[in-house]
């Protein structure tokens, strides 16, 4: 599923052999394991030099994404693996609406050097839709 031309949602394909399933690889530099805090309501980021390829492994959580002056709500679980694919330049946060932590795999493509302000936190320009971020979620679930 495309969100748009750049961010993408694609579910992973995976391999039966025996008891194990085997979950399509994600070419990338780096990856990094990344925990997302219970009950989280996280600033902006925008990475300039940088794809992340994000996969919930444990637990979910909802990436907000900044496109167009609009914020869209992408719901991640550990029940539905899926890789959701932003590309630098896009402002991106995480809200959680569980008690426990969610963690995450990033697969991060380089474009070149990391800049000093990838990681620093950008205040949103306007508030959050909690209740749709927490309803993109929950249609997800149902749907598992």
């Amino acid at each position: 599923m495309g969100l748009t031309a750049s961010v993408q949602l694609k579910p992973l394909e995976s391999i039966e052999s025996g008891m194990a399933v085997f979950y399509t690889p994600q070419s990338c530099h780096e990856t990094m394991l990344v925990q997302v805090p219970a009950m989280a309501r996280d600033h902006l980021f925008v990475h300039r030099f940088q794809t992340d390829q994000l996969l919930a492994v444990r637990g979910e959580f909802v990436m907000v994404v900044l496109q167009n002056r609009r914020y869209h709500y992408i719901p991640l679980s550990d029940r539905q693996p899926a890789v959701l694919t932003i590309p630098p330049g896009v402002p991106h946060g995480a809200l959680s609406f569980n008690h426990e932590p969610c963690w995450v795999v990033n697969a991060v493509v380089r474009h070149g050097r990391s800049h000093p302000l990838d990681y620093r936190s950008i205040t949103p320009p306007f508030p959050y839709d909690v209740a749709a971020a927490e309803r993109s979620l929950a249609q997800l679930l149902i749907a598992v």
